[in-house]
């Protein structure tokens, strides 16, 4: 663990413009202080040392032995009383190098489709994460919860430009401790937002839990692309794997477009297979049909399946038109719309993805009155 540690510090000083160096002022410093310090000094980068617990200036009068280790000088703060937060602040700014103008967007040129690593703790996402951007940006460790804060990167696989965003593992509500694994949890839940596809990390070797249905529910609640991917296949005897994917099939009932991919993230194996079908899942979600090709389609299903009655009324859908991407939406109008069975969406809505080639993402079906005025969601 601890020489996982050093390579990402190592890592990030290398990346950072400046660097800010936090000591517990209050007390003498360490050999893990002597050793920071002594890093820095060779790294060749702006640093702003600062201490911290330092509530008045009596207390910088104590630090004297940091001073002997060849610091220049410190910004005496107190996080906690927010003292000198200004300075500290100030010093941050004047160290940063001065700001490079960005290149204007090229006219068509598209942005990296933005995926998100989510799953419960332990399942392999940073490991997926380092394999794909081909550097140990993420840290690995057998112990769940090894990684806390959203890590993210724009990475080059196989000659196309993706951005990848590695989250802290999600447990049960109950389960979540308050404090730094619940602010984990809610930075997790916004990375969801800004994907466009979320591969949701499961562990092959157990069970697909209750925990993994609700994350792909959540996904899926978010208008997200979902690919699952079950990780450490390679465990698992190929006779076996067939009746696996069964299962996780069955585990993850409410959401059968979801496409599920085994990989094996040590061997590398069926990553290849994972990316394809990210791929195809930020294609679908950006996907338009025509509103002359839809209501095609429409009449054929309409001829051999109306809407059924309902409280003594047969609805008429007049027309359907796609209004939205991302996720993928459909208006259709109709006579009443309030009266038009849940299960009757369902059927439409399958019909539309066998139709259509919408396998991974989730679609919305809206219907709405002539007029406008009684919709129904």
């Amino acid at each position: 663990m601890g020489d996982g540690i050093a390579r990402h510090v190592q890592a990030a000083i290398a990346e950072a413009d400046v660097v800010v160096c936090v000591i517990d002022g209050s007390v003498p410093p360490t050999q893990p202080d002597r050793d920071a310090i002594k890093l820095l000094r060779r790294s060749r980068k702006p640093v702003i040392y600062v201490a911290n617990k330092i509530d008045g200036q009596s207390r910088e009068w104590g630090l004297g032995e940091y001073y002997e280790l060849g610091v220049g000088e410190f910004v005496g703060v107190s996080a906690l009383h927010g003292r000198h937060m200004g300075k500290l602040e100030g010093a941050i700014v004047k160290s940063l190098p001065k700001a490079v103008p960005e290149e204007p967007e090229v006219d068509g040129e598209e942005r990296p489709l933005r995926i998100a690593l989510v799953g419960r703790p332990n399942a392999g996402k940073s490991s997926l994460f380092n394999r794909l951007s081909g550097d140990e940006r993420s840290l690995v460790d057998d112990r769940p919860g090894t990684t806390r804060d959203p890590v993210d990167t724009e990475i080059l696989y196989k000659g196309k430009k993706y951005k990848v965003m590695d989250t802290a593992g999600i447990r049960r509500k109950a389960r979540v401790e308050r404090g730094v694994e619940e602010q984990s949890v809610i930075r997790s839940i916004r990375m969801v937002n800004q994907a466009d596809v979320i591969i949701l990390m499961c562990d092959i070797t157990g069970n697909i839990a209750e925990q993994d249905a609700r994350l792909l529910g959540l996904c899926a609640e978010r208008g997200r692309a979902i690919v699952v991917a079950l990780n450490k296949a390679d465990l698992v005897p190929s006779e076996e794997l067939k009746a696996i994917l069964a299962e996780a099939g069955h585990q993850l009932h409410f959401a059968t477009w979801a496409p599920i991919v085994p990989i094996s993230v040590h061997s590398g194996h069926g990553v290849g297979n994972l990316m394809r079908a990210v791929d195809s899942a930020g294609a679908e979600m950006n996907k338009r049909i025509g509103t002359s090709a839809l209501n095609r389609f429409f009449e054929q299903v309409l001829a051999h399946h109306p809407p059924p009655t309902k409280s003594g009324k047969a609805p008429r859908i007049y027309y359907i038109t796609q209004t939205n991407v991302r996720p993928p939406t459909f208006v259709g109008f109709s006579s009443a719309p309030d009266h038009i069975a849940e299960s009757y969406r369902r059927f439409v809505t399958n019909q539309i993805r066998k139709s259509f080639g919408y396998h991974a993402v989730p679609l919305r079906i809206f219907f709405r009155g002539k007029n406008r005025d009684d919709d129904q969601a």
